[in-house]
């Protein structure tokens, strides 16, 4: 039988066992496809939502206006641009890195954006350029909240 080695407790927290010593190279990796695909949603909500926030706002439906999703957007769209203004790699692709080194498995030095884009269509590009994508989407998401303006649903106003 494997024993766990015990971890010291983080500023004033309880000494536990050490779980990430038992984890098999599988689970890492498994671990490591779990925080891309992750990545991968939050990308699509960014960038497909603002594609649906554009198409319902022309098409007058409701749910675009819904202020919960549009704060939701905004804050992750501003998230992104201000991370690669201060050269920072997202913390999702820092941790799905880490996780592959501990699942012995190669990782890609990039940025998420720049390593998968470069991947599906083929754009060596600096970081600068991707850089003035994530502002050029956080501009045009912060545009369409003003072209198409949020509002609170019955929930919201109730809790106000």
């Amino acid at each position: 039988m494997r024993t766990l080695k015990t971890v010291a407790p983080r500023r004033g927290g309880i000494r536990g066992p050490d779980l990430t010593s038992s984890l098999s190279p599988q689970h890492w990796s498994a671990l490591a496809d779990a925080v891309l695909a992750a990545h991968i949603a939050v990308v699509a909500f960014v960038v497909l939502g603002q594609f649906a926030i554009l198409g319902g706002g022309a098409l007058g439906a409701s749910w675009v206006r819904d202020l919960r999703l549009r704060l939701a957007h905004l804050a992750l769209i501003i998230f992104i641009a201000v991370e690669t203004w201060l050269g920072q790699v997202c913390p999702l692709t820092q941790l799905e890195r880490s996780l592959r080194l501990r699942a012995g498995q190669a990782s890609y030095s990039e940025s998420f954006t720049q390593h998968w884009l470069s991947h599906l269509i083929y754009l060596d590009a600096p970081w600068w350029v991707f850089t003035a994508l994530h502002t050029l989407a956080a501009v045009i998401v912060v545009a369409s909240w003003i072209l198409i303006r949020p509002h609170a649903g019955p929930l919201q106003r109730s809790l106000t």
